[in-house]
């Protein structure tokens, strides 16, 4: 099998530097830019599996090197923000982040977000391997990782999908933030809960409608919908 592909953009060589051999320690191939077009044009010929991106950078900035990049790729996306910049934050996650992390950050706990989100895209559970799930108007193919609302498709980001399926899977059942965090995210997630919030209401707006998912105040969320047997023509 061949390396797991990160690409890292930030424009301070000693962070470039840094997350490198931190990552490259542990066995990942790297590859860095140190502007928004040097990482855009990366991303597009390197073809990562995980992108390490800071929200500023010259030219360019993160926010848009991310919005250009979500209109090709659902690669899995983490943002680099200043620790007091909130906003940032938010409107990072709005434009199509999978995750964020604030500097200065340790670059222990960034290769461990860097872990997760590749067992998450290299080792699925095994009812991903030959299964779908199908709901009225929704169809969930966990195999080709693909979203179909009334037969169109829905284009999702990695963990907007993770999070769809993780929920799809217990349909009915109230799932707390905590729950997501650690079914979708994994134990060695260090972030913030609000997260699950702005992916859910991506994914919200994406499928076209509430009916899917319900809130339940103060508790979490609820997929709402019966599976529908997956049999042949009869």
């Amino acid at each position: 099998m061949s390396k797991q592909k990160v690409l890292v953009i930030d424009d301070e060589d000693k962070i470039l530097q840094l997350v490198r051999s931190y990552l490259e320690r542990d066995g990942f191939q790297v590859e860095t830019a140190n502007d928004g077009q040097k990482g855009l044009e990366a991303a597009r010929s390197f073809q990562p599996d995980v992108i390490v991106l800071d929200i500023m950078l010259p030219g360019m900035d993160g926010l848009e090197v991310l919005s250009r990049i979500r209109r090709d790729s659902p690669v899995y996306v983490i943002m680099l923000t200043a620790k007091t910049e909130e906003t940032d934050k938010i409107v990072g996650l709005s434009v199509g982040a999978d995750d964020y992390m604030t500097k200065p950050f340790s670059p222990r706990e960034l290769t461990a977000r860097v872990k997760a989100a590749m067992r998450r895209l290299y080792l699925s559970d095994p009812k991903q391997s030959t299964n779908s799930l199908t709901f009225k108007d929704l169809e969930i193919d966990l195999a080709s990782r693909k979203v179909l609302v009334e037969g169109y498709e829905v284009e999702l980001t990695a963990m907007e999908f993770d999070l769809l399926a993780a929920m799809a899977e217990y349909p009915g059942m109230v799932l707390s933030r905590e729950q997501l965090l650690e079914i979708v995210w994994g134990q060695d997630y260090y972030g913030e809960l609000r997260v699950v919030d702005v992916h859910i209401g991506h994914i919200r707006h994406k499928l076209g409608d509430y009916r899917f998912i319900s809130t339940v105040r103060g508790v979490g969320y609820r997929f709402e919908g019966e599976e529908e047997e997956d049999s042949g023509d009869s």
